[in-house]
């Protein structure tokens, strides 16, 4: 008999991860569930519902991604992990995880254009260069600076010989 005990404790530890997996994700999850709707506080509530939201996107990404999951060989204790942290409301996880990353999220939508094709800009319609660098440079320091930086140059082109200003038109 006690060979048989010990063959059953040593599948359940080997397979601690499956058997435990759907009791931290679900039977709990829905006791909880069930005993926060019964109370007057939102707050439980709000951390069921945004535990089942989490579930959701989790199972949805094991759909898709099924293939690929099962050559992670620890996924399935990665996942237990996971959900201890979501579902334990010592932790509140699921509560954070929904506050930092899901509802900023879909608070401020941004659409994605998959089938955007960039035009090709003509050579015309780009402004220069040049002039959009000193009115940046111009916005960033002022004028004054400006002013100093073209006169720092056109003593350095004097120096040279050239006698050329950044202000002619003959240029």
């Amino acid at each position: 008999m006690g060979s048989g005990a010990g063959s059953f404790l040593k599948v359940v530890a080997n397979n601690f991860d499956i058997l435990a997996g759907p009791v931290v994700s679900l039977v709990y999850p829905l006791y909880a569930s069930i005993r926060a709707i019964e109370t007057k506080s939102s707050e439980d509530d709000r951390q069921w519902l945004t535990y089942w939201i989490l579930y959701s996107m989790i199972t949805l990404f094991e759909l898709t991604f099924a293939k690929l999951i099962e050559w992670i060989p620890f996924w399935s204790h990665a996942k237990l992990i996971v959900t201890c942290w979501l579902v334990l409301p010592y932790f509140s996880g699921a509560a954070y995880v929904y506050e930092q990353y899901v509802r900023p999220f879909f608070l401020n939508p941004r659409s994605i254009n998959i089938w955007h094709v960039p035009r090709k800009e003509d050579i015309f319609s780009k402004p220069d260069d040049i002039l959009t660098a000193a009115e940046k440079y111009m916005q960033e320091n002022g004028p004054e600076a400006f002013e100093k930086l073209i006169s720092k140059a056109e003593r350095e082109a004097k120096s040279r010989g050239s006698n050329r200003t950044f202000y002619d038109d003959n240029y």
